[in-house]
């Protein structure tokens, strides 16, 4: 518990800690309870990957420009501002829900408004953690951000469930709407310290600060080639696993609460790898949580081909404490090796990248499931996205990439650290 306490010391992070761990509790119910929601209403894969490609294109299209506004402005501001955009958003959706039938196109046009929320939100929650703890505690506050994501990542999708399938959807959607209000207020208590050049960095054009981070993501191959490893991911396994998981839960085992099931299951295995990202420092720290993350599509490939439950959730289990483990040493190595200045843009480009074809796949995925067989739609995915890791490790920056010594408690803050 020793790195946990070193960072729950240092105030502004713990306010910032707060707000997003029960924030991120309702984002891990959410995209669970519009899963069931759409299934529940009409049945249609096609439709819930409507609804989905709407929450995320906005993301996709905007969020570059949310970086750059993040590496202009307070952090903090953006994100509070975000923070009650998406408050009536889902206090919208939950008054809706509750006066009865919500049309598809309107659900969708609400998504998008989220999605849009969230485009400027992203950039900055990346740029902020690091400016609320010393240099030698960021893999720490890495690791215990990915903590509370991961318990949110178990307590969201069961809340979801039992919610959902319970009281109703709208309570779902409503206690989301109650987690960004709660945020915003924390925000307003962290006083972030300065990193590097962040506060005197001179006013440009917003084409030029764009084609700046773009040259420091070009300048580093270990950072272009995981987001194009992700964007596969995201495209042929992440896609169809949220578009059609709750149909082939609903068929092949019987409930499309099933659905809600398998992410508690992942959820319980990412706590674990976060606690254990608190310490372990790999000498290669991308070649190996690249490794770990490759784990993923083979438990969901086992759900695809209805294999019993016994078998699937403990797998379920194992892959999200890889993909946790890996979050942390990527999370870590971009606020290590990135400009602080610049930070915020190369997380728009980490975004807009891993998730650019993100929409296509919801709507892909539902169209094709609607027309084929949905388990062999997300078995194709599976086994599209199980190259992607593999052919990462080709390149030898990854491998290669090695981990910075940690600083001492006087070292200055860098503005350039050595990549290897």
């Amino acid at each position: 518990m020793t790195p946990v306490r070193a960072v729950w010391h240092h105030r502004d992070f713990r306010w910032l800690w707060l707000g997003q761990s029960l924030s991120a509790i309702g984002d891990r119910m959410i995209i669970i309870v519009i899963a069931l929601f759409v299934v529940d209403q009409t049945g249609s894969a096609r439709d819930l990957g409507i609804v989905l490609a709407a929450q995320t294109a906005p993301l996709v299209l905007l969020i570059l420009i949310g970086g750059v506004w993040a590496d202009r402005l307070p952090r903090q501001r953006i994100m509070i501002a975000s923070d009650l955009a998406r408050f009536v958003v889902q206090a919208t959706v939950a008054t809706l829900v509750f006066a009865g039938d919500v049309p598809i196109w309107l659900l969708a046009t609400l998504a998008a408004c989220f999605g849009a929320a969230e485009a400027f939100f992203q950039p900055a929650y990346t740029g902020l953690i690091p400016q609320t703890v010393p240099e030698e505690l960021i893999q720490q506050a890495q690791a215990l951000t990915q903590t509370s994501y991961n318990v949110a990542g178990f307590v969201g999708p069961a809340l979801a469930t039992l919610l959902a399938l319970g009281a109703g959807f709208g309570w779902a959607y409503l206690f989301d709407a109650v987690t960004f209000l709660v945020s915003a207020a924390l925000l307003l208590l962290v006083r972030a310290r300065a990193r590097g050049e962040a506060a005197t960095m001179e006013r440009r054009s917003m084409r030029a600060e764009l084609a700046e981070g773009y040259r420091e993501v070009r300048s580093r191959a270990w950072v272009w080639v995981t987001l194009l490893t992700a964007l596969v991911v995201e495209f042929a396994g992440v896609a169809p696993f949220f578009a059609v998981g709750a149909v082939i839960a609903r068929d092949e085992y019987g409930s499309s609460g099933v659905f809600g099931w398998l992410e508690v299951a992942a959820g319980a295995g990412t706590i674990a790898g976060a606690l254990f990202g608190l310490r372990w420092r790999p000498e290669r720290p991308l070649a190996a949580g690249i490794m770990l993350v490759s784990i993923w599509p083979v438990p969901v490939g086992m759900f695809a081909l209805g294999l019993p439950l016994w078998m699937v959730l403990p797998a379920m289990a194992l892959s999200g404490g890889g993909l946790t483990l890996f979050l942390v040493l990527w999370e870590t190595a971009l606020a290590e090796r990135i400009p602080p200045q610049a930070l915020s843009r190369v997380s728009s480009y980490d975004w807009m990248v891993s998730l650019a074809l993100l929409p296509v796949g919801y709507l892909l995925a539902g169209i094709l499931a609607d027309r084929f067989d949905a388990s062999t739609v997300l078995l194709i995915g599976c086994a599209v996205a199980a190259l992607a890791g593999p052919a990462a490790l080709l390149s030898r920056d990854i491998r290669s990439l090695r981990r910075i010594a940690l600083p001492g408690p006087a070292t200055p803050v860098l503005a350039n650290a050595p990549e290897r």
